[in-house]
């Protein structure tokens, strides 16, 4: 997993900088990688009314803020993985409940194991967030006329990871009693996609009972 940066960069913010938070991918994680989550997002009895746009907050902002978080959450869950469980061996292809993705490069279609798309989608997620045509990190520079369809990207391919996830490895996230933690960063980040509508139904439809079983008390 060359192609995963690895090591903890924090965007500290200079005056005039729109303060993102950390916007860099978090460090390879432990087994533990829990502890390190969004505190808030565990036991929140009104997720769904806390990812809602703040009074008087700009959408694109808010949307930057919240997507380079779900960017690190999901590169925390897959540090669970990397080392022994999501290999090429055990994950030849990437696979999701009877779909199998495939990466696209240059109009190239690409048959890629598991752990070497997920490398690619964050490496492509994390192009985006440091480009800052993209997510510009200076006040008063104005986003892209297409950051809501760069989101849209960057969530779909967030998702194919939580499916392959909860696919091929939802076993390992039991036994080391991390399941809990997992199905509640996959709800803060289903949550997100409905409220600014960033996913569509047929691209949900692998998770759809798990979605629905998480939203349904949410």
């Amino acid at each position: 997993m060359n192609g995963i940066p690895c090591g903890i960069s924090h965007f500290m913010p200079s005056p005039g900088l729109r303060k993102f938070g950390s916007t860099h991918l978090m460090g390879e994680p432990s087994s533990s990688w829990y502890n390190s989550m969004a505190v808030s997002t565990l036991g929140s009895g009104n997720l769904r009314e806390a990812l809602k746009l703040p009074p008087g907050e700009d959408k694109n902002e808010w949307l930057a803020v919240n997507i380079i978080d779900l960017v690190n959450q999901v590169r925390m869950v897959f540090g669970v993985l990397c080392e022994a469980e999501c290999t090429d061996i055990k994950c030849p292809s990437m696979t999701a409940h009877g779909r199998q993705y495939t990466w696209t490069s240059d109009e190239t279609v690409l048959n890629t194991s598991a752990p070497q798309y997920i490398d690619l989608s964050l490496t492509s997620c994390q192009l985006n967030i440091d480009d800052e045509n993209v997510f510009p990190s200076e006040i008063g520079k104005q986003f892209p006329a297409n950051f809501e369809e760069r989101c849209q990207t960057i969530m779909r391919r967030l998702f194919r990871i939580y499916a392959h996830v909860y696919f091929a490895h939802v076993s390992h996230f039991k036994e080391i009693k991390a399941l809990p933690h997992l199905n509640t960063s996959f709800k803060q980040f289903v949550l997100f996609a409905n409220q600014f509508h960033l996913l569509n139904k047929e691209e949900t439809e692998p998770l759809r009972e798990i979605i629905e079983n998480l939203v349904s008390f949410s």
